[in-house]
């Protein structure tokens, strides 16, 4: 599986699963951290442990697992770390806090409909 073909399968997992306004920004040219971000969240502290849940279950299915996952204690904000490709699901208010988007502004922003698109069979 390619890199770009697990950023649609996250995004496809985490649109499937109600995820609200679902970023992804390509930073592979300013940061060793990964080659995409993939930025999403939940309505609720159930909401964003069911999506991290759904995205590690989807992600397994096709021989991939995170090297490693963050979480605070709250399930405010939670990160998958697939090496090239890092997940980040927030509650609302942590994600409007911390603002990753603007951290990570000069990323190039992908097109999550067009994703979307390419996903479908």
């Amino acid at each position: 599986m390619t890199t770009l073909e697990l950023v649609k399968k996250v995004v496809k997992t985490l649109d499937d699963k109600k995820a609200e306004d679902i970023q992804v920004i390509r930073v592979g040219d300013l940061t060793i951290l990964g080659e995409y971000f993939i930025i999403a969240d939940g309505t609720n502290s159930t909401h964003v442990k069911s999506l991290v849940d759904e995205v590690e279950y989807q992600t397994k299915q096709v021989g991939k697992t995170p090297t490693r996952i963050e979480r605070d204690t709250s399930a405010n904000w939670i990160i998958l770390d697939y090496t090239d490709v890092v997940v980040h699901v927030f509650y609302k208010e942590a994600r409007e806090f911390y603002d990753l988007e603007r951290l990570w502004k000069d990323g190039e922003q992908i097109s999550v409909s067009e994703l979307l698109e390419e996903t479908k069979d």
